[in-house]
């Protein structure tokens, strides 16, 4: 791990390197994405299932391309039942938590006219599923629900099968969430028959799920077309504690992430030089442990920090500065100091809140920002399933009353026909 200190003269440029971390498109991605978005447009079916069986090996047609339900049957039957319910358990918690988030039309009277804004779900979204082994039925969930509970009429699933594999517990997560327009199409190319339309796949308002990088450059692509949830970068993730803590949680949680990708920002941010070596001597140890050792190694040695400040409220401080996809405060009486917390994707709060049980348990959406986009973006929810509408309605009185004002401001911006919209309603 990367050591740094908040009292030495170069912790500034050092630092640098995380709050200025994003997510670089490579020339050679943007162009081939580029170039597979724009045949599907261009050819529909006959690019997207080119593109299967090129990539993954695997031979579609129209009626083959959608998952059967004998395909969802059996894979009913191969989960675990203790894995049913653990997902049973995950989606009540994401169905309670994203239920609070719901939205109402609303207006406002004023005499006989009214202003407001109407609340619409959109009509059909698209999830885009990884796929193969590596493959996630949370995120499934956690793409699902939401647009469930805002209302959204048609959800479609597309998820590359690699050589015809489908992971059955993504299979079971779509079930228990109802969505059975599941579509065995990957990469860049899903993305784009969502966006676009083929004959097969009927085109989507929204496109949300997390992939690899030309999955991401392609709905960076299509952007505008339709809308997005947002670009995903590597897994992240902020603890802040002290002695409190306990270090061998604490290397754990950083693990968590390391494991995921060697180019995921793991960063640990304490006041105690003691604590700072203990987490490291635990994370040496504790990586040795794990199957994924060499994808989490590189990250260590790379992209992982450890730094030592001069305080708690420094530590949070820059745990602001980084802006975090998650942020874990493990230190007592955490809750007092959220107060500080400006920026991150999610909050977990004390010893037992590790990051792992918002990824799957607790009810929160696990899509979160990344790249240091929660100084500005959220986490996925219900709002983004939905789509608002002004609403204005004047009676002919109000209309009266104002309308000489609005003729006004249309002549000052030059513009005649506004201005005679406005005055041919007052008899001029």
């Amino acid at each position: 791990m990367i050591k740094l200190d908040t009292k030495s003269k170069d912790f500034t440029n050092k630092f640098a390197r995380v709050t200025g971390r994003f997510a670089e498109s490579d020339p050679a991605i943007i162009k081939a994405a580029a170039a597979i978005v724009g045949d599907v447009r261009k050819n529909g079916d006959r690019a997207l299932f080119a593109y299967t069986k090129k990539f993954d090996r695997l031979t579609l047609t129209p009626t083959k391309a959608r998952v059967s339900a004998a395909a969802f049957k059996k894979a009913d039957m191969e989960v675990s039942q203790q894995l049913k319910e653990a997902m049973y358990l995950a989606a009540q918690n994401i169905v309670h938590f994203h239920d609070l988030q719901k939205e109402d039309s609303w207006a406002a009277k004023t005499g006989a006219s009214r202003v407001g804004q109407l609340i619409r779900p959109l009509k059909r979204v698209g999830l885009y599923v990884p796929g193969g082994k590596a493959s996630y039925p949370s995120s499934v969930l956690m793409n699902a629900i939401p647009a469930l509970v805002a209302g959204v009429e048609e959800i479609v699933i597309c998820s590359p099968a690699p050589d015809g594999y489908i992971n059955p517990a993504v299979l079971f997560a779509a079930d228990i969430c109802g969505v059975r327009e599941f579509y065995t199409v990957g990469g860049a190319q899903a993305v784009a028959a969502m966006a676009f339309g083929t004959k097969t796949i009927k085109r989507v308002d929204k496109i949300v799920g997390p992939g690899n990088a030309f999955v991401a450059e392609a709905k960076r692509l299509v952007f505008g077309q339709v809308d997005i949830d947002m670009i995903a970068g590597p897994s992240e993730i902020c603890i802040v504690a002290n002695d409190t803590a306990n270090p061998a949680w604490c290397a754990a949680d950083i693990l968590s992430q390391a494991e995921h990708d060697e180019l995921a920002w793991p960063v640990f941010i304490s006041p105690s030089a003691k604590m700072c070596a203990a987490v490291e001597r635990e994370v040496a140890r504790q990586v040795e442990l794990l199957p994924r050792k060499e994808i989490a190694g590189k990250c260590l040695k790379n992209r992982s920090y450890i730094i030592k400040t001069r305080s708690l409220d420094e530590a949070l401080s820059l745990a602001n500065d980084v802006a975090s996809e998650h942020l874990q405060l493990s230190f007592d009486g955490a809750a007092d100091h959220l107060h500080t917390v400006r920026n991150a994707g999610a909050v977990f709060v004390g010893h037992y809140t590790p990051e792992v049980l918002g990824d799957y348990m607790a009810g929160p959406n696990h899509v979160l920002p990344t790249a240091g986009s929660a100084r500005f973006f959220s986490p996925l929810g219900v709002y983004d399933f939905f789509k608002r509408s002004s609403l204005i309605e004047y009676s002919k009185k109000d209309f009266l009353a104002v309308g000489e004002m609005v003729a006004r401001f249309a002549d000052a911006e030059g513009l005649s026909a506004h201005a005679r919209a406005a005055r041919i309603r007052l008899g001029k």
